[in-house]
């Protein structure tokens, strides 16, 4: 039954303060950073108008490049690994549904697990002296690793934490769209003797592709200002082998006190997240059935 106008006009009134709160919420923090970030501003100092400087700046720094490289290259790592192990996973727990509760109830433990706790596990696991991972290489002959101490591991490293601590979270969304895909598809490819592997790249792959991009718009958000991680384990090292655009910005800000030319970092950033998702959402409807 539709809504007379009244009744939608009391329901609008009613709900506007909550609308205009939230909207408050967002861009109030957002529009106060790039206010920031056209000021020359050190805590402690006085803040001067200084246009665009902190951004030429930034694109004169060559930390700054070497920071987004490394979120592009961690992101495009850790995506793929995410929503490759998260599909098979889902797919594994399709397969078998008597287990398909307990296997849930387990997998949900590792990202509702704190970040403190993930990272303070990880240094333990990956010590280079102490760690079980280097006793595992070493017990099957492979000489040991430096994991987070190595400046060619460190991102791969990193990468395989997060992925430790998120597929599951993939591997539930594409559950999920697993199971609202519709019987009687797979019932004619059988029919016509299809095999396993053609069922998937011909049927399942197609139709999970919207369920797919949004896992990825969901991890994008989360991997593209990937901080707590990475601060916990390795602070940006070793030397600037993992300093991400996120950490890079908070040592300007909190280290150096350049709160100026960090908050054009993170507008910078946070331009660049809601590129990626509009870029994903758009490959959504193209993708969508």
């Amino acid at each position: 039954m539709s809504l007379s106008i009244g009744t939608r006009g009391r329901l609008a009134t009613l709900s506007a303060p909550a609308v205009i709160f939230t909207l408050l919420l967002i861009a109030f923090p957002f529009a106060y950073t790039f206010w920031l970030s056209l000021h020359d501003f050190a805590m402690g100092g006085d803040s001067t108008f200084d246009g665009v400087a902190n951004y030429a700046r930034m694109l004169a720094d060559p930390e700054f490049w070497n920071g987004l490289k490394i979120t592009v290259v961690l992101y495009v790592l850790s995506l793929a690994l995410q929503l490759v192990l998260g599909t098979y996973m889902a797919l594994l727990l399709h397969g078998s549904r008597r287990l398909s509760g307990a296997l849930r109830t387990l997998m949900i433990s590792p990202f509702v697990l704190p970040p403190v706790v993930v990272g303070m596990m990880w240094l333990v696991v990956l010590d280079p002296s102490l760690g079980v991972a280097n006793w595992l290489l070493e017990s099957l002959g492979l000489p040991p690793s430096e994991w987070l101490a190595s400046p060619q591991w460190v991102i791969p490293t990193v990468a395989l934490i997060d992925t430790w601590q998120w597929t599951p979270y993939v591997a539930l969304i594409v559950l999920g769209g697993l199971q609202s895909l519709p019987p009687n598809v797979y019932e004619a490819a059988q029919i016509d003797g299809a095999s396993r592997a053609r069922i998937f790249w011909r049927i399942t792959l197609p139709m999970l592709m919207p369920t797919l991009v949004t896992a990825a718009i969901l991890r994008s958000v989360d991997l593209l200002r990937f901080f707590d991680i990475i601060y916990i384990t390795t602070q940006g090292g070793p030397g600037n082998a993992s300093n991400t655009l996120n950490i890079y910005g908070f040592r300007q800000g909190f280290e150096f006190f350049q709160i100026g030319y960090a908050s054009a970092l993170m507008v910078t950033l946070s331009a660049i997240v809601l590129g990626a998702v509009i870029a994903m959402v758009r490959a959504r409807k193209a993708v969508a059935w």
